[in-house]
């Protein structure tokens, strides 16, 4: 029988080589490549189309939930194992969403992840250790929304995925950059800005700008600031 072929991306080499040993020990599996970043995984992903990939969350470059995205849409036959140390029904529901096939706290046993792995590459979901068919998988999303947001919410659907450009503006924004500063950087008028932070807030179902980056900072989808660089200024709503 052919092996299950499978990447694994995280930034932390210690954990990152923990999975890789894991999974090295399972005589159907075999680790294919290795990846610190969402940068590189995307690019390993689409070179050799592994069956698996178990991909970080909190990644430098492009986050987990924009390379499981980016996979998804580009129709590549790779299935997703998100693994995050950040583990709520939200944070759980925008990774499927995305198109992640699993969701796994990082204090997951690795016998637990291993088959994880293995259930996923059969075709199944797996949320908080439960295995799931597709139509199970919806019923748990939408449950949970309502349970999330409450029955009423309204037709723009929150907790629904923030595009690329949502994603990317959503970053800048954690870093304590105004809207005028964000233009300039992406090349895009002011007013186009303020259009995407609207969007970001409804769809992630939060008041103002300040607690949209606090939800993105605090399920781990950016960091603040890499060690070189300045530490950016307070908040602004302009």
């Amino acid at each position: 029988m052919d092996k299950l072929n499978v990447i694994i991306v995280d930034d932390h080499p210690l954990f990152r080589q923990g999975v890789v040993d894991t999974i090295s020990l399972e005589s159907d599996f075999e680790i294919v490549g290795e990846a610190s970043d969402g940068d590189d995984a995307l690019a390993l992903v689409r070179e050799l189309r592994p069956h698996v990939v178990v991909l970080d969350v909190n990644l430098p470059g492009q986050n987990g939930l924009l390379v499981t995205r980016a996979i998804k849409t580009g129709g590549l036959p790779t299935r997703v194992v998100l693994v995050t140390a950040y583990n709520d029904a939200e944070q759980i529901i925008h990774a499927v969403r995305s198109g992640a096939s699993a969701f796994c706290p990082k204090h997951i046993r690795p016998e637990e992840l291993v088959e994880v792995v293995r259930h996923v590459a059969n075709g199944k979901y797996v949320i908080n250790g439960t295995v799931l068919g597709e139509r199970e998988l919806q019923s748990w999303v939408e449950r949970h929304v309502v349970d999330t947001v409450g029955p009423y919410r309204d037709a723009a659907e929150p907790l629904h995925p923030l595009s690329n450009r949502e994603m990317e503006v959503l970053s800048y924004v954690t870093q304590g950059m105004s809207n005028k500063e964000i233009a300039i950087l992406l090349e895009i008028s002011y007013q186009t800005v303020k259009n995407h932070v609207t969007s970001i807030l409804r769809k992630l179902n939060v008041d103002d700008r300040t607690q949209a980056a606090v939800y993105a900072l605090r399920r781990g989808w950016f960091r603040l600031y890499e060690p070189d660089e300045d530490i950016p200024g307070l908040l602004s709503q302009e």
